[in-house]
């Protein structure tokens, strides 16, 4: 054996997901599709959960396609406020590959921009349901019920944010839920540590996404919006991140031989904009 291959076999015995099945919900996300790569060259089988069929199909029908993977990927519409719908695909899931091991939390998103005392409360509701409800609450409940009842040593990672740090100006409601996934990441990870159950996060920094571009980049010249160049201009690494970036923690967390020590933490991948100081 060369050293190469040494070096091959050494990374995927840590870092390699064979026979592991991960879920990620919000799977037609732009991210979502990007963790999910990684996830499958890793080994894994993934299945993409989401509402908008079309968004989720399409991501699973581009990662069958083009992606030279080891795991097996499959799509499910299914609805993360609803503990009835992620039940079913939770039981899907479990019968289509016998067992259910990863669960990435990347429902989420913003509607709008405005002062405080403009704040539209329904609007805010909406917005802390998508983000803190769906985002992390009832999938990780119900899988999370699952796994104890099965003696399961699963893993959750919870897309977190810059938010979940530091406010974000005129984002009221995806501040206090992002600031909130953070906590429940750690409280979380306490009460499930007995089970062997890790519970841990991710905070993106600034990646161009569905729910950002028209923030970050003006739709008529294609050049980059005020807030755009602010956000880069705080941003030590001076750009934006890219998937890959994003998706080689998730699978450092992911690895039970990598980060089995690793629980109730949260890792930026935001290029030091939460360092940045003058």
């Amino acid at each position: 054996m060369t050293a190469l291959e040494n070096v091959g076999g050494y990374l995927f015995e840590m870092f390699g997901l064979s026979g592991k099945t991960a879920v990620i919900t919000g799977g037609g996300g732009v991210l979502a599709v990007h963790i999910a790569e990684g996830l499958l060259k890793a080994g894994a089988n993934v299945s993409l959960w989401g509402r908008h069929e079309q968004s989720i199909s399409e991501n699973a029908a581009r990662l069958d396609s083009s992606v030279a993977v080891h795991g097996h990927v499959d799509w499910l519409v299914a609805d993360a406020t609803s503990e009835s719908s992620i039940d079913e695909a939770m039981r899907s899931t479990l019968k289509a590959y016998g067992g259910l091991d990863i669960l990435v939390n990347a429902v989420g998103g913003n509607k709008g921009k405005a002062a405080l005392v403009d704040t539209d409360i329904t609007l805010f509701e909406e917005v802390l349901r998508l983000n803190l409800v769906a985002g992390f609450l009832v999938p990780t409940k119900v899988i999370c019920k699952n796994w104890i009842a099965t003696g399961t040593q699963g893993t959750v990672i919870n897309l977190a944010s810059m938010g979940s740090f530091v406010p974000l100006s005129g984002v009221w409601a995806y501040d206090a839920a992002k600031a909130g996934v953070l906590n429940l990441t750690m409280a979380a990870a306490k009460e499930f540590a007995g089970y062997g159950i890790r519970v841990n996060a991710v905070a993106p920094g600034f990646f161009l996404g569905k729910q950002n571009r028209a923030l970050l980049i003006d739709e008529g010249t294609g050049e980059l919006t005020a807030r755009c160049r602010d956000v880069i201009s705080r941003t030590p690494c001076g750009r934006f991140g890219t998937p890959e970036e994003l998706a080689g923690v998730i699978l450092f967390l992911a690895s039970q031989k990598a980060s089995g020590f690793v629980t109730g933490t949260c890792i930026p991948v935001d290029g030091g904009f939460l360092v940045d100081c003058v």
